[in-house]
């Protein structure tokens, strides 16, 4: 199964032009790679809009893709998703090893971004994607609603998307940008905990070091998969974009059912440390996340059966109280039915003495 879209229309990689301008002259780099996935000069993204000038309804007007009908994210609802026996568990290979080099962090205007080494992979999927990037998205400060994608219309405090590229097809993370399922994408969303995760320290420990656009940082070699929720068996699948400009329709996502957690210092540390622009006065970098986008005609596809409430709140509480008031029927029921015989039974008694005491008197 490929789970295409039916909007999208796929080619073969030798006939299809590798994408220009998105990447210097040290193009064969991954680290390179990693950090110009976005066309530059990208522009100025107004993420707390929808409806200004430079709002996320306005991103199609220059970058005509993030109209397109198969965008990301997506409100998933899990009474419309489709249960696939068939979906293989994601497989994260290499995430687990330290490595010898160190990672380099950016701050590029509208997230942070942490390039990973091409020795990680995942499998599971098609084909072979070798991971290129992570990056996250948060909300506001003092907010618990930050994640891109939702599911059953409720979002969490942020998210982590772990990019990867079709490394069978394609020579580079650009040239497969513009591909159908030329890229994979790992959704992992995040909530508040009451303890901190060492794991995430590893990139927040060093977000003071990139507190404006475009500074850049080296990070030590740590365990990737320590980032991701401890269970993976649990996942939603479909096709959708990037979640910023220029918004290729190109991703294969794998959204995962389980969270990780961070403490609340770490998410305010998130939420209150990058800036958006180049110096001061700085504006914060904050609510960096898309609205949900139109489903569309699209399928999602989960490794798992849904196993929700049988009934809703309000049908829990209408049960709730028929229980309750069949309850007392029966009770009063018994009790009239109690009362009933006990009057049978002193009926009975007073019969008895009278038919006694009237014998005695004749004899």
């Amino acid at each position: 199964k490929g789970y295409l879209n039916p909007e999208i229309t796929t080619g073969s990689p030798k006939d299809t032009p590798s994408v220009k301008g998105h990447l210097s002259s040290d193009s064969s780099s991954p680290r390179t790679q990693a950090l110009c996935l976005f066309p530059l000069p990208l522009i100025q993204l107004h993420w707390s809009e929808t409806t200004g000038p430079h709002g996320q309804d306005h991103w199609p007007a220059s970058y005509p893709e993030c109209g397109g009908n198969a965008q990301s994210p997506i409100d998933i609802q899990t009474d419309g998703v489709i249960f696939d026996p068939d979906l293989p568990t994601v497989q994260p290979h290499g995430y687990d090893q330290l490595g010898t080099e160190p990672l380099d962090l950016h701050n590029n205007g509208h997230t942070v971004q942490l390039s990973l080494p091409p020795t990680l992979h995942l499998g599971g999927l098609p084909r072979k994607y070798t991971a290129a990037q992570l990056h996250l998205h948060w909300g506001q400060k003092g907010t618990l609603k930050g994640s891109e994608h939702q599911i059953n219309s409720e979002a969490t405090a942020a998210e982590l998307h772990v990019v990867h590229y079709d490394s069978e097809s394609y020579g580079s993370l650009s040239e497969a940008a513009q591909k159908p399922q030329g890229l994979a994408v790992l959704g992992i969303l995040i909530e508040v905990g009451e303890t901190e995760n060492p794991a995430y320290d590893h990139i927040l420990s060093h977000l003071h070091e990139v507190r404006y656009k475009d500074q850049k940082t080296s990070v030590p070699p740590f365990n990737v998969r320590e980032l991701l929720p401890q269970q993976l068996e649990q996942f939603f699948r479909y096709n959708g974009s990037l979640t910023t400009p220029p918004c290729y329709q190109s991703v294969l996502w794998t959204v995962f059912n389980r969270r990780a957690q961070i403490s609340m210092g770490q998410l305010e540390k998130l939420q209150e440390t990058l800036s958006s622009t180049e110096e001061d006065p700085s504006e914060p970098l904050v609510q960096n996340y898309r609205v949900p986008q139109p489903l569309n005609q699209r399928t999602i596809f989960a490794s798992f059966i849904q196993v929700g409430p049988l009934y809703t709140t309000g049908e829990m509480l209408g049960l709730g109280m028929g229980i309750s008031a069949g309850c007392l029927c029966l009770l009063l029921t018994i009790y009239f039915i109690a009362q009933k015989i006990r009057r049978k039974r002193l009926g009975n008694r007073k019969s008895v003495v009278f038919t006694s005491a009237r014998a005695t008197t004749e004899a």
